[in-house]
């Protein structure tokens, strides 16, 4: 935690929910990685920022959240029906989670039944 006397330190939280540092947190490495370059990240999250401005997106920190996750998933090479079924299983174990416990996945295994 950053100082209290650090001029450079955030005044409120940087992200409203964990999953939207975490979207960042995976473009960043996937370019440290090397699986993609900063150019093509800056260039999908522009786009998508765009896209979402010419179709009335507010200015939010939800609105950016979701352009990067749109830019990572046009740049990370998921076939469309692999990524369709995983968002199915977030959401079954989702609604499948007790109030208050942790969501958890199903292994890939049982992912590839589903």
């Amino acid at each position: 935690m950053p100082l209290p006397d650090d001029p450079l330190a955030p005044k409120e939280d940087v992200f409203s929910e964990p999953w939207h540092a975490q979207v960042l947190a995976s473009a960043h490495a996937l370019v440290r990685e090397g699986h993609i370059t900063p150019t093509e990240w800056a260039d999908a999250l522009g786009a998508a920022l765009r896209r979402a401005e010419a179709g009335g997106a507010p200015d939010t920190d939800t609105t950016y959240y979701l352009a990067a996750l749109e830019a990572l998933e046009h740049l990370v090479p998921v076939p469309a029906e692999d990524l369709k079924a995983r968002k199915a299983a977030w959401a079954q174990a989702y609604r499948q989670t007790p109030h208050g416990e942790p969501v958890v996945l199903q292994t890939r295994d049982s992912f590839a039944k589903l």
